[in-house]
């Protein structure tokens, strides 16, 4: 070799080793032992770990907190087949778990690694040491974190009647649709509750559209507080709402109802300094085979409602009792 051939291949090593070192990706270069053999700028920046402390030392020695038999797979997988492996953030969100560098910008608190291992071979061309390459990919994983987030906060939306919190009607009587094919697929109990707040006409006229709101969220607060985790509720329409008690037979429901009447009835409103005293009536339709579809479910629940009207209000009503 002449001495400008080896000043050229010393001038390109050390533009490598400079590039290597600067490079904003994350270089760890293992042996089949897992000892360190480089560690680059990003990885001693990000751990506080010299490249001086990190050299021959067990990389699962410094980071006792990496997932070891996971890595310890992938890394041998990269010896035995000579092929690359992958992790993404989506899989597992970092290996490391360096803090993110963007605090004032970024939504997260550590950073977000895609992770590729990739085989590095020998004069013999037999896999003579790995290289973990880790990105920092952060932005990308926010950014997507917070769409996802926003998608489902409009689909939320989407489903709950803004005023109570509860489901919409469109969102709920979907539901009902589906309890009804369930039970008439499995033969399970469920049962239906319509109800609705007596005289509301009087109470908006009396103390105005507002106050009228104010007991609607207040019924369906005390709706949301007595249901059961498995029940489906719903504000059908106006003062008027629907509860779906999958697993419930009739008797049971009427139990749950009744607490609910009288909980409201002992409950009056205060707005704007005045007391609001009022009642609700309710109507029970338990689920059987008769049914032809959800529409007659809800109509059957919907006519035990107008009997407790009937009845003198402020009372519920099993239907066919």
């Amino acid at each position: 070799m002449t001495l400008q051939a080896y000043d050229n291949d010393m001038t390109g090593l050390h533009w490598m080793m400079q590039m290597l070192q600067t490079v904003d990706v994350g270089l760890v270069v293992l042996d089949r032992n897992h000892k360190i053999q480089l560690w680059n700028s990003f990885m001693e920046n990000h751990s506080g770990i010299r490249t001086s402390q990190a050299r021959e030392k067990n990389l699962f020695t410094q980071f006792p907190d990496l997932p070891e038999a996971w890595l310890k797979q992938k890394i041998e997988s990269v010896f035995s087949l000579d092929s690359r492996a992958y992790s993404t953030w989506e899989q597992r969100p970092y290996l490391f778990k360096f803090k993110s560098y963007r605090p004032l910008t970024g939504k997260s608190e550590f950073m977000y690694q895609n992770i590729t291992i990739i085989p590095l071979t020998g004069i013999d061309k037999s896999v003579s040491h790995a290289c973990i390459l880790v990105y920092d990919v952060t932005d990308i994983a926010t950014s997507k974190l917070e769409l996802e987030q926003a998608n489902q906060e409009l689909a939320r939306l989407s489903r709950t009647d803004r005023l109570t919190g509860l489901n919409n009607r469109g969102h709920w009587e979907e539901s009902l649709t589906q309890e009804f094919r369930r039970c008439k697929r499995t033969g399970e109990k469920s049962s239906l509750i319509m109800f609705d707040i007596d005289h509301f006409k009087k109470v908006n006229d009396t103390y105005g559209h507002q106050a009228g709101d104010e007991v609607i969220r207040v019924v369906a607060h005390s709706l949301l507080q007595m249901q059961r985790e498995t029940d489906i509720s719903g504000r059908y329409g106006g003062e008027e709402f629907g509860i779906i008690l999958p697993d419930t037979g009739s008797e049971e429901a009427f139990v749950m109802a009744e607490r609910l009447r009288q909980h409201i009835e002992a409950s009056p409103v205060t707005y704007e300094d005045q007391m609001i005293a009022f009642t609700i009536s309710l109507g029970i339709r338990e689920f059987d085979s008769s049914l032809n579809d959800h529409t007659q479910w809800l109509e059957h629940s919907d006519q035990a409602l107008y009997q407790s009207k009937r009845g003198g209000r402020n009372q519920t009503t099993i239907f066919g009792k």
